[in-house]
């Protein structure tokens, strides 16, 4: 999906290790809720609640979920983080990301 239509953006920006990981959150009218952000270089661990879909639009990374190796996405790619666990990522040029949040 290129664009969201009939949504609305909270102005706050979710910031996270001293500003070098930055995302806006978008609510859809049906509950669903979004972040599109931008990751800077460096190393990052991150927690999550609900189950992901990290979308990743462009740039270069390597992510590690719990008991898995690390993975490579150069360019654009998804993976998935289930809930309640955390992964680990390594980025090595700005990346530009939409994680969606699964209520399942």
């Amino acid at each position: 999906m290129e664009q969201f239509n009939h949504v609305s953006i909270i102005k706050k920006a979710n910031t996270y290790f001293d500003g070098k990981v930055t995302s806006r959150t978008v609510l859809f009218e049906d509950g669903t809720k979004k972040t599109l952000g931008i990751m800077l270089p460096g190393e990052y661990e991150f927690s999550s609640d609900l189950k992901e879909e990290m979308d990743i639009l462009d740039g270069h990374l390597e992510y590690k979920l719990q008991g898995e190796d690390w993975k490579v996405i150069n360019g654009s790619g998804v993976f998935y983080v289930p809930a309640k666990e955390k992964f680990q990522l390594k980025i090595y040029s700005v990346v530009d990301y939409c994680c969606s949040y699964i209520t399942e």
